[in-house]
């Protein structure tokens, strides 16, 4: 995906509060059923993931304060909570965005784990240059 297909905001959105396709299938669906209390069993069912790695989802996107603990629950469950009014506005495009591109924004995403290991990569070559 290019940068000029997505808002320069929904694009940092992604690159910096998004790790993982499932952190944005989590999002999207807290965003479209947010109505509806998610425990991360439900969250896990629906993902194809394990309830522990949907715990860990629902965790950093309430850290991301993009989601938030249901207080007075009998055990954990999540709604959507943007952190603004401007990151709700955001959320609008990324949705948009993810269904008629589904394609281009998973590459994006990927791909942003693959710079990052590259850069990883490329501390250790610099350091055996300096040895």
């Amino acid at each position: 995906m290019k940068p000029v297909d997505l808002s320069q905001d929904a694009l940092r959105f992604i690159l910096t509060r998004i790790d993982s396709v499932p952190h944005l299938e989590a999002l999207l669906l807290l965003y479209e059923q947010s109505v509806e209390h998610w425990s991360p069993e439900l969250m896990a069912a629906r993902l194809y993931v394990s309830t522990q790695r949907a715990k860990q989802i629902l965790g950093d996107l309430e850290r991301r304060k993009l989601a938030k603990l249901v207080s007075g629950a009998s055990a954990a469950e999540y709604v959507y909570s943007p952190d603004s009014d401007a990151t709700a506005q955001v959320m609008v495009e990324v949705v948009f965005a993810y269904r008629r591109r589904l394609t281009a924004v998973t590459m994006l995403i990927h791909a942003k784990g693959s710079i990052s290991v590259q850069e990883f990569a490329r501390a250790f070559d610099l350091r055996k240059e300096k040895e």
